[in-house]
């Protein structure tokens, strides 16, 4: 098994990498794409601090659909350009809120929630679904977790593509 230990020093892209180089070993060689989900959740949850939601919605039959995930229960379906996630898949960009609350349309899955970021994944010109984290911090995320997450999402999409 692939023992993490994060050496960032304080520095977000150094924690970046080492969490795309724990993505690409725990997904390594495993076609599943449900199971590497759900490792790759249980290593954002262990690595990034003041989360309190990390995981994945898959897109299914035109709609989003809760996959595996680390922290409360959450919202089962999210249809396609509703709420952070929804829009996420719409416009196929990442959606970085500061303030969830002042978000068109979010939908409250878990009242604590303050600030949200959420990756769509795209594999091969077709949207698998998104990543989402969320936090009980207003403006938690910024732009180097918008930059790491993406390239998290970039380097394993095609591991979270064969559900």
């Amino acid at each position: 098994m692939f023992d993490f230990a994060a050496q960032s020093d304080g520095d977000p892209a150094l924690l970046y990498d080492d969490l795309v180089a724990s993505a690409r070993a725990v997904t390594d060689g495993e076609p599943d794409a449900i199971a590497n989900m759900a490792n790759v959740a249980a290593l954002l949850w262990q690595f990034l601090p003041d989360l309190n939601w990390a995981g994945f919605y898959r897109f299914i039959d035109r709609e989003l659909v809760l996959g595996p995930f680390q922290g409360k229960a959450a919202c089962i379906r999210i249809p396609v350009g509703k709420g952070v996630c929804g829009t996420a898949a719409e416009t196929r960009k990442t959606q970085l809120v500061a303030d969830v609350h002042a978000f068109p349309g979010h939908i409250a899955c878990d009242a604590a929630s303050a600030s949200e970021i959420v990756v769509p994944i795209v594999h091969e010109g077709r949207l698998v679904g998104v990543l989402d984290l969320d936090s009980p911090t207003p403006a938690r995320f910024g732009p180097a977790d918008a930059a790491g997450l993406e390239a998290l999402v970039n380097a394993i999409a095609a591991r979270l593509a064969s559900a």
